[in-house]
């Protein structure tokens, strides 16, 4: 395979999965509840699995947002009681993150009513499509996720 050919194809898978994302994302917003957005709702997931504890800052880098984006955000969470802000029990000038227990069940709520969205129109085929998929997108996650500063400019 040539290198011209090899680029169409990343491309065109990158631009497979943005759409996908724009899609799918447009879909949940549509199952949130009022106020709350799919980014509001990224920020929930990301604590569930990557821990309680985060700093405003960390949970900005890690979803790709400025402070000020994130600060609204966790405003817009701490309003609906989906998370808790604490002082930094280390240095007095540091906050931490912790989804509470409503956050928590608004997670599962949310992916439940995400999924009977989805399974309107998603039949067995696609969700073995998706089974066999989630792997490789892991990995080119991961690869994404250690390599977001590579120098390109």
């Amino acid at each position: 395979m040539d290198s011209g050919n090899k680029a169409g194809q990343v491309f065109a898978f990158f631009n497979e999965v943005a759409i996908i994302d724009q899609l799918g994302t447009t879909l949940l917003g549509k199952v949130l509840p009022d106020g709350v957005h799919p980014s509001h709702f990224a920020i929930v997931v990301h604590l569930a699995r990557a821990g309680n504890g985060k700093t405003p800052g960390a949970l900005a880098s890690a979803m790709q947002v400025t402070k000020a984006t994130m600060s609204h955000s966790l405003k817009v969470l701490e309003g609906h009681g989906f998370i808790e802000i604490r002082p930094n029990g280390t240095d007095a000038r540091s906050k931490n993150v912790f989804l509470t227990d409503s956050g928590r069940a608004f997670q599962g709520e949310a992916i439940g009513a995400a999924a009977r969205t989805f399974s309107q129109f998603l039949r067995e085929s696609h969700i073995d499509t998706i089974s066999d998929l989630l792997p490789g997108l892991a990995a080119i996650r991961t690869l994404l996720d250690q390599n977001r500063n590579p120098g390109i400019k």
